[in-house]
């Protein structure tokens, strides 16, 4: 089986919020990655940031869209973490701060992910 057919197999058998899980351990696991590298190699700790940034990027477009059924309330903190992750990558890339804090923002959210309830993403 080749890998895009394993991976079109993989991903009409997982649901959203197994997907969101999923993605949430590639980004973290490529910022663990990124955080442990030799200084120099400026390419993986901005892949890892920009991917990261995209990632909260797009859920805070989708959180300010009105068509939205989320609370608003998580909507507004969802976009708040957006906010934040931009504004601390800027801080890592410049080397005034870590990548910890974007790690365990991650962590957090996937715990939230793999909660209690039917079909829920299990720990990795």
């Amino acid at each position: 089986m080749s890998l895009q057919a394993y991976k079109t197999a993989a991903t009409r058998a997982e649901n959203p919020r197994e997907m969101e899980y999923r993605l949430f351990g590639q980004v973290t696991r490529a910022l663990m990655h990124a955080s442990t590298v030799d200084p120099a190699d400026v390419a993986t700790r901005i892949d890892a940031l920009d991917w990261n940034r995209r990632l909260w990027s797009t859920l805070a477009t989708d959180c300010a869209s009105p068509d939205n059924a989320m609370d608003k309330s998580l909507r507004a903190q969802i976009i708040s973490i957006s906010l934040f992750v931009s504004k601390h990558s800027s801080a890592v890339m410049r080397w005034v701060d870590d990548f910890e804090d974007l790690i365990d923002i991650i962590k957090m959210v996937m715990q939230g992910l793999a909660g209690p309830g039917p079909g829920t993403a299990q720990a990795a």
